[in-house]
């Protein structure tokens, strides 16, 4: 029986365990990347294991999330971002260099290698043919440090792709299609391996976009082959020497096989507020629209903005709508600039931001009151954008340049002919932003502010857990609703104290302050609990306010992860009915359940002590998972 692609990679890199779905592995990292968003409390997280210089073949510090600068928050932590690099051996990509995956995947990808980022759109890099996961920030710190990083086994599922796209679509449709047919929580447990006629006609940032999405599919991660096309991308960045061909056999043997035509597909949209919430364009044009923003991590490519760049020749914006244009990397930018593509674009009414993230983690480019902002990101949940309610929809670049142009939602295959873009076969290369570490940091000295506030301290389990149910939510809770990202709220990503006062605070603004009186507090959730973004502070500061258990139908693989690396149990209901009965202000007792940890029970039992009914609960941990929650989290675990 012949190997996948994505087989082939592990097997390579497996540390511990069997190759078998559902199981626990532990793989080799070769890479990691983090971003400042997550990336300061990586670093303390690192500091905090006493170890002189990172482990990894390479490892970045990105700057591209808190690229604003309205106080001393931000500058002082890019300074410490900067310090930190130098001390422990990292390179240090500067603020406005680019957003991560864009930049790692032009300058440092290297098929078949492992890359292990702090960010959930880390799968970028599966264009490059990487095994690119997103992890919570102590995951990634780490692997810096060395060790493997611990999975379950995924289901591999074949994604076969014929013909060739259309006039007008592009990559992004692609993964509209597909998160269409499978949704939000249609990939939990499973990689998304590419393969089929149709994988040879897209280019490696082709294949980046759909790999970037695919974290929307809650998939560990996807992966494309490494063939021609890849070695010609890599040609282009005079990086040749690193590629090799690498395919799945073809007796491979998938979980599944999905089949798309992408030659009939033609241009699609997610509504509000779902990334799966997929139309066609043809069926809601007409739409007026207010805002337009091309780029951010997912279609920010030289193609993506030039395609958009040669629909705007001699055409300007529609006077209702703010245009604006995200470039994914320093790189993409001065490429689109030396081919003619700014003129186009400055002409045509677009506002030139910096590279990096801003708008798709609500870091600047609010939309206005009730407006309507069509963006080329790869999320649209609620609030994300920095305004509460809103309304993004999420579409290719041919979708944005043409309602830009119109005013309103407009299939794009009514701007004529379709221009011919291509990437080029020699990138303008500009790697002064990217900083290398000197070769021993035994001089530098790491630089802290004063809002950088020592890692809070978490004890380990009680004998005995008892508190209130804080709080219940339903179905696909994000990371966005637990903790809120935003101009006002990432600044204090690195000061768990003042970031934990805004725990929940677009589903319930007195979360926070209910929970430190309370001592002890429940959340129960629904399927899908805790989907979106890695930040890991959606386990840190609801745990620092006293949350010691969630109880849900189901839970995103990442946010389970982080849950645990950080002391608070993962609870699925036996019976998903008895999510009905729970009301929040019940207060539930778990009798013995640091012995019942210690015994290796996955039947745990809560009770509601108003009613004395008895809730049953699976602990679906391994006996690795079951130390580090007894510890009270997996830095405890690590330094004892």
């Amino acid at each position: 029986m012949g190997k996948t692609l994505s087989e082939k990679i592990i097997e390579a890199h497996l540390f511990k365990g069997k190759m078998e779905a559902g199981s626990e592995i532990a793989i080799r990292i070769d890479h990691t990347l983090t971003q400042d968003a997550t990336g300061t409390m990586v670093y303390l997280e690192f500091m905090a294991m006493k170890i002189p210089r990172v482990k990894t073949e390479v490892s970045v510090s990105y700057v591209d999330h808190n690229l604003l600068q309205t106080d001393f928050k931000n500058a002082d932590d890019h300074r410490f971002l900067r310090t930190a690099a130098a001390k422990f051996g990292v390179i240090f990509s500067r603020p406005g260099n680019g957003v991560s995956h864009q930049v790692h995947l032009e300058r440092f990808s290297v098929p078949g290698k492992t890359l292990l980022g702090s960010d959930s759109h880390t799968p970028t890099n599966a264009g490059m043919s990487m095994l690119a996961i997103g992890a919570g920030g102590l995951d990634v710190a780490m692997a810096m440090a060395g060790a493997p990083f611990y999975l379950n086994m995924p289901k591999i599922v074949g994604v076969r792709l014929l013909g060739s796209l259309p006039p007008w679509v592009s990559a992004k449709d692609v993964i509209l299609e597909l998160l269409r047919r499978q949704t939000v929580k249609g990939g939990v447990g499973k990689i998304y391996e590419y393969f089929g006629p149709g994988v040879e006609t897209l280019s490696v940032t082709d294949r980046s976009v759909i790999g970037n999405m695919g974290a929307e599919l809650g998939a560990t991660t996807s992966i494309f082959p490494s063939d021609q096309r890849t070695l010609q991308f890599l040609q282009s960045q005079n990086r040749e020497n690193v590629w090799q061909e690498i395919k799945a056999d073809e007796d491979a043997v998938y979980e599944e096989i999905i089949e798309v035509d992408i030659s009939k597909l033609e241009p699609m949209i997610a509504l509000p507020s779902s990334p799966d919430n997929v139309k066609k364009v043809s069926e809601i044009e007409g739409l007026p629209v207010n805002q337009v923003i091309v780029g951010s991590s997912a279609n920010s490519s030289y193609r993506d903005l030039m395609i958009t760049a040669q629909a705007m020749e001699g055409r300007h914006c529609h006077p209702e709508v703010s245009f604006e244009i995200n470039p994914g990397s320093n790189q993409a930018l001065l490429n689109v600039t030396a081919f003619g593509g700014l003129t186009n674009l400055i002409k045509g009414g677009a506002r030139i931001h910096q590279s990096g993230c801003l708008g798709c983690i609500g870091m600047g480019q609010a939309p206005g009151t009730g407006n309507v902002s069509l963006r080329t990101f790869p999320r649209n949940f609620p609030g994300r954008s920095g305004s509460y309610p809103d309304n993004v929809y999420l579409c290719s670049p041919e979708t944005a340049v043409a309602s830009a142009i119109f005013g309103k939602i407009t299939d794009p295959r009514r701007l004529g002919e379709y221009p011919h873009v291509t990437n080029p076969e020699k990138y303008v290369i500009n790697d002064e932003n990217l900083i290398l570490p000197p070769d021993s940091g035994d001089s530098v000295k790491i630089e802290m502010g004063p809002n950088i506030k020592p890692f809070p301290e978490f004890g380990p389990l009680e004998e005995d857990l008892e508190g209130i149910v804080g709080l219940k939510v339903g179905d696909n809770i994000t990371t966005d609703h637990i903790m809120p990202a935003g101009s006002k709220v990432l600044p204090l990503r690195s000061n768990i104290p003042a970031i934990s006062e805004f725990v929940f605070n677009n589903v319930d603004p007195d979360f926070p302050g209910r929970s430190k009186a309370s001592g002890s507090v429940f959340v129960v959730g629904g399927e899908n609990y805790g989907q979106g973004s890695s930040r890991e502070h959606a386990a840190i500061a609801p745990r620092y306010l006293g949350v010691r258990a969630k109880l849900a139908k189901s839970f995103a693989r990442i946010h389970k992860a982080n849950l645990i690396n950080f002391g608070i149990l993962p609870l699925r209901f036996e019976n998903p009915q008895d999510y009905d009965l729970l009301k929040p202000g019940a207060r539930l007792r778990f009798s013995g359940i640091r012995k019942s940890l210690e015994s290796g029970e996955e039947i745990l039992v809560a009770k509601e002590l108003e009613s004395g009914k008895s809730i049953r609960v699976k602990l679906e941990v391994t006996p690795r998972e079951r130390k580090i929650l007894l510890a009270g989290s997996l830095i405890n675990l690590s330094v004892h």
